[in-house]
C-alpha cells in the first residue's frame, strides 16, 4: 500500500508543529515512506512544490476516489507504483496533514560554532617524550649501575691487596652431586617414572577429551547478524526465522527471503549504537546493503534484479555424524526453550556456542528433565506403567529410555 502524504509549501508558519507532525508521520506514513529515499512509496522530502495543498488533502484522505475519477496525477502515481492504491486516511484533519508537511519539509539548521569558545591547545613537538625514550633512559641508567658495581668491586679488591689483606676464597665442601644421588636411589627413580607416566596420561586424556568440543566458538559471518537486535530489542520469535525447528530434525539456516520480509522496508538502522565495540548505525546499515546485494534487491526501484550471490554462512553448532538429534522432538514434544541449549541468544551480538554439547551434558539433561504427559494418551498409558515400576509420580526422560544407546546412536 502507498501512503503518499505529499506536502504543500503554502502554509502559515505560525500554525505548523513539526513535532506533532513527526508523531503523525511515524504512526501513519513511516511504514511505506522515508524522507530521503524511495521505499514502498516515494520519498517525501522536497516534493512540497509539486502539488497544491487542496489536491494533497483529497489524495491523502481518499486516493482511490481520485484514481476512479480519472485525475491524471493520481492515476500516474497509481501506475508508477504497480497499481497499488494507498491507504485512506479520512481521520486526518487538514491541520494534521499540515503538521506532517511541516515535519517532512523541516530542515534542521547547521550547528553554529563559536571559534572563541573552542579551546586551542598548542603542542610543542620538543616537549613530547615517547615511551621508547623513557625506556632507553632507564636501560642506560641500569647499565651505568652495573658498571659502577663492577668498578667498586675491583677497587675494593685493589685496596685490600695494597693493605696486605689476603682474600681467601671459600672452600667448597665435598658433596655428591644431586643427580648422582638420585640415580643411585632405585626407589626414587621408580616412583618418579610412575608419576611421570600418570601425569602424562592425565594431560593426554584431557587433551583428547577436548577434541570436537567447541564451547565458546564464535566465528565471524559474511553478513553480521545481531541476535541482540532481532531476538532481543525487536523480540522476534526464534522459530519465525528457524521455522523448520518445529517439524524437522534440523533447525535450518533461514532463507534470505525471510530476512527480506522485513528488510524490504528497513534499509537503515535507527536503533541504539555500541560505539565502544564499533557497532555504529553506519556499520549495521552497511550490513543491510550486503543483504540487498546477496538477494539482488534494487533499493532504488524496489524490485529484485535476479543477480544473486550465495552467502557462505559458517556453521556454529555441529554434532558428530553418529549422533542423532531431532529439534522437533525437543521443541514441539518436549516444549524446551531454545535458550536451554543455545543460551541467552537475545543478548548475543555475535552468536556463539553456549553449551558443550557433549554426551555427558545431554545425559544429565535427560536425568533431570521430567516428561510432560498432560493431554497425551500415549504418554499417559506408558507413564502409568513405568510409574508403578519405578515407584515415582513423575518420570524423567532417562526413565523413559533416554539413556539407551540406540536412542541417539545409530
Amino acid at each position: 500500500m502507498i501512503c503518499l502524504a505529499f506536502i504543500s509549501s503554502n502554509l502559515v508558519a505560525q500554525e505548523l508543529d513539526p513535532i506533532a507532525g513527526k508523531k503523525l508521520f511515524n504512526a501513519n506514513c513511516a511504514a511505506c515512506h522515508k524522507l530521503n529515499k524511495k521505499a514502498v512509496g516515494p520519498a517525501l522530502r522536497g516534493v512540497s512544490s509539486k502539488y497544491e495543498k487542496e489536491w494533497l488533502y483529497k489524495w491523502i484522505k481518499n486516493s482511490s476516489a481520485m484514481i476512479k475519477s480519472g485525475d491524471e496525477r493520481a492515476v500516474a502515481i497509481w501506475e508508477e507504483y504497480n497499481k497499488s492504491a494507498m491507504n485512506a486516511f479520512p481521520q486526518l484533519s487538514n491541520s494534521d496533514i499540515d503538521n506532517i508537511i511541516a515535519y517532512t519539509d523541516y530542515v534542521p539548521p547547521a550547528p553554529k560554532v563559536d571559534p572563541s569558545a573552542v579551546p586551542v591547545r598548542s603542542v610543542d613537538s620538543n616537549s613530547i617524550i615517547t615511551n621508547e625514550i623513557i625506556l632507553g633512559a632507564l636501560l642506560v641508567i641500569l647499565l651505568l649501575l652495573v658498571v659502577m658495581l663492577i668498578l667498586v668491586r675491583r677497587t675494593l679488591i685493589r685496596i685490600a691487596k695494597a693493605s696486605g689483606i689476603e682474600i681467601v676464597p671459600k672452600s667448597k665442601p665435598n658433596r655428591t652431586p644431586l643427580w648422582r644421588a638420585f640415580v643411585q636411589n632405585q626407589f626414587l627413580v621408580f616412583t618418579s617414572v610412575i608419576l611421570l607416566l600418570l601425569s602424562s596420561a592425565y594431560f593426554v586424556y584431557g587433551y583428547l577429551m577436548q577434541i570436537g568440543i567447541d564451547q565458546g566458538y564464535m566465528p565471524l559471518q559474511p553478513i553480521h547478524y545481531s541476535h541482540k537486535i532481532h531476538a532481543g530489542a525487536n523480540q522476534i520469535e526464534c522459530k519465525y526465522c528457524h521455522s523448520s525447528a518445529r517439524v524437522s530434525k534440523h533447525s535450518g539456516i533461514p532463507s534470505l527471503n525471510v530476512c527480506m520480509n522485513c528488510h524490504e522496508n528497513i534499509a537503515e538502522y535507527n536503533g541504539e549504537e555500541d560505539l565502544e565495540n564499533g557497532y555504529t548505525k553506519d556499520f549495521y546499515t552497511n550490513e543491510i546493503k550486503k543483504l540487498y546485494k546477496a538477494v539482488g534487491w534494487d533499493e532504488e526501484n524496489q524490485e529484485y534484479t535476479g543477480n544473486t550471490e550465495p552467502v557462505k554462512w559458517v556453521r556454529i553448532h555441529n554434532l558428530p555424524d553418529f549422533v542423532y538429534f531431532n529439534h522437533a522432538q525437543h521443541v514441539m514434544v518436549g516444549e524446551i526453550e531454545c535458550q536451554k541449549c543455545h543460551g541467552p541468544v537475545e543478548e548475543m551480538e555475535i552468536m556463539y556456542q553456549y553449551s558443550p554439547l557433549t554426551m555427558g551434558w545431554c545425559i544429565n539433561c535427560h536425568r533431570e528433565t521430567n516428561v510432560k504427559v498432560e493431554n497425551n494418551e500415549y504418554y499417559a498409558k506408558i507413564h502409568e506403567e513405568l510409574s508403578k515400576k519405578y515407584g515415582v509420580e513423575k518420570l524423567t526422560v532417562a526413565q523413559m529410555g533416554g539413556l539407551e544407546c540406540g536412542k541417539c546412536h545409530y
